[in-house]
């Protein structure tokens, strides 16, 4: 429960105006809807009463006709102003959190992102925040709406009908009520939270077949998947019906105990009225307000069987709010990077992943790691790039440790292009311009010949050619070049590289290799390499054990 607190102190700080307001209008909608039904119940014996003793032509209709009007046009205006206010408030603080966890992810650690695959990070973005609205709209603010409205209904009973019937229909109606629910809770936590889980492990495995069909089919593994994404939704359905009829039969426990107070605080009224301590008018009153009553918590039972799922979307959301430590803000003019006896091992891992390795990379140069498959050359770049944390060592950018730079002014020195590239469904020319908004198309097909990719391109349509789901329409090396490019416009004033030319022939390579280096000729290269080429091209070439 203290992450769907959380999750409510965000909304709650970020929309405060309109949910307080919000929740004001729903204390009012509520008193409206006691006072109308309890005045009418008055207003009918009364008048019936009056009718019986020969008073009717005295009997004052008007007043009371024309509050209960006016109870039921301010219950409604409130209704529809309580129901924009939060709806809109809502949705605003959402956008917002879905906003501020992107940025989360964005700026993660690169193991923690990494662990992450599109499908669960879809889920976080869309599912998780969908499942929080109920936090709002029909937990806590009902729940507060309701307990104002019943404290406030006892006051007003008590002065009116008596101690006896306000005590009762309080005492009913939050104690009563608080058991309904608090076993409603209980009973469907575990299928909410089995049908949430369901409900993604069907998404991701419905996008995985989507994005992976060809590959399912080529593999004989289409019809397997096809199963599985039904088995889920299978699940879902089942732990959703189990949700459902154990809100239902929160509904039908909740009904009679309404049913049940209504009852007494008409016996107590009518007990009351025999005995003449009371008119039959008011002890009428006391019976209209706790049909009324039930209102206060007849719609917590809908958020309350999906606790289960809110906890399990709010715990995942609040995990990924956790921000990374905020660097402070250095002015970067530096002209090397310096590798001062790094190494790092992985949490749980029987080996180093990259053993202490100190090198200098100053401009014009370019640096190639050689070695084994596992020797941490990759490591090592992803380390000079500050996405990980060395374990032992100090990397340097200039006087500055990696450590004191900020995540914009690193990136506006260093470029990484890592193994694995990503490219979207658009346009050539909307490939490239994440890396330079402002370039124009002479830029951007200097760019694409410095990589041996403007013959390509042209023949594909140029700069408006149109790429399809993840840069399909390009071949491996095709798609590895045109990210090349990317980095290329950027103009960093260190390049760090990771198999620049895997899956490109020797003499593309080559020419990939020289055109780099023309377009970036002051920059310093560090290159994760072991293609003979790659090496020829290295003023120095340092070999992993």
């Amino acid at each position: 429960m203290s992450a769907l607190c959380q999750v409510f102190a965000l909304i709650l700080r970020d929309q405060r105006t309109a949910l307080l307001r919000g929740a004001a209008l729903s204390v009012v909608v509520l008193l409206a809807g006691v006072s109308l039904l309890g005045l009418s119940g008055w207003f009918i014996t009364a008048a019936a009463a009056a009718g019986l003793a020969g008073a009717g032509a005295t009997f004052d209709v008007f007043r009371p006709s024309a509050l209960v009007r006016f109870l039921a046009l301010g219950r409604t205006a409130a209704r529809y102003g309580e129901r924009v206010l939060t709806h809109d408030a809502t949705l605003r603080a959402f956008a917002s959190l879905r906003v501020r966890l992107l940025r989360s992810y964005a700026s993660a650690p690169y193991d923690r992102l990494m662990a992450l695959r599109g499908p669960q990070l879809l889920n976080r973005l869309t599912a998780d925040i969908d499942a929080l609205d109920g936090v709002p709209l029909r937990l806590i603010l009902p729940l507060f709406a309701g307990i104002a409205a019943q404290l406030l209904t006892f006051a007003v009973l008590w002065a009116l009908v008596g101690l006896t019937v306000a005590a009762t229909l309080a005492l009913g109606f939050i104690g009563g009520g608080a058991l309904v629910l608090i076993w409603t809770g209980r009973s469907a936590l575990v299928p909410s939270r089995r049908a949430e889980l369901a409900a993604q492990a069907f998404r991701a495995r419905f996008i995985d077949m989507v994005q992976a069909r060809g590959d399912l089919a080529i593999y004989g593994q289409l019809v397997a998947q096809k199963h599985s994404v039904l088995a889920a939704d299978t699940r879902r359905q089942a732990d959703r019906i189990a949700q459902d009829r154990i809100e239902r039969r929160a509904g039908l426990a909740l009904s009679c105990l309404g049913t049940g107070l209504a009852t007494a605080a008409l016996a107590i009224g009518m007990s009351l009225a025999q005995r003449g301590q009371l008119s039959p008018a008011l002890a009428a009153t006391g019976f209209f307000a706790a049909l009324a009553l039930h209102e206060t918590i007849a719609p917590l039972r809908r958020a309350v069987a999906e606790i289960g799922r809110m906890v399990l979307a709010a715990r995942r959301v609040v995990a990924g709010l956790s921000a990374p430590v905020v660097q402070p803000q250095t002015s970067l003019t530096a002209t090397t990077l310096r590798l001062d006896a790094v190494s790092f091992h992985r949490s749980g891992a029987s080996r180093p992943s990259l053993r202490p390795l100190s090198l200098t990379l100053n401009p014009g140069e370019t640096v190639v790691l050689a070695g084994p498959s596992g020797a941490g050359k990759s490591t090592a770049l992803l380390l000079a790039a500050g996405l990980l944390t060395p374990s032992t060592g100090t990397i340097w950018l200039g006087r500055h440790s990696l450590t004191d730079c900020s995540e914009t002014a690193l990136r506006a020195q260093l470029t990484l292009v890592p193994q694995r590239t990503t490219l979207m469904g658009s346009s050539i020319r909307q490939a490239l311009h994440p890396a330079a908004p402002d370039a124009d198309d002479a830029s951007l097909w200097a760019a694409l010949t410095a990589v041996a990719l403007d013959q390509t391109i042209r023949a594909k349509g140029g700069l408006d050619a149109q790429l399809g789901p993840k840069g399909s329409g390009l071949s491996g090396g095709e798609a590895r070049r045109l990210a090349l490019a990317r980095a290329l416009l950027r103009r960093p004033k260190f390049l760090l590289l990771d198999e620049p030319t895997e899956g490109i022939d020797t003499a593309t390579a080559r020419a990939v290799l020289q055109g780099i280096r023309r377009y970036l000729p002051e920059a310093a290269i560090l290159t994760a390499s072991h293609r003979p080429a790659e090496l020829e091209w290295a003023d120095i070439v340092l070999t992993l054990p």
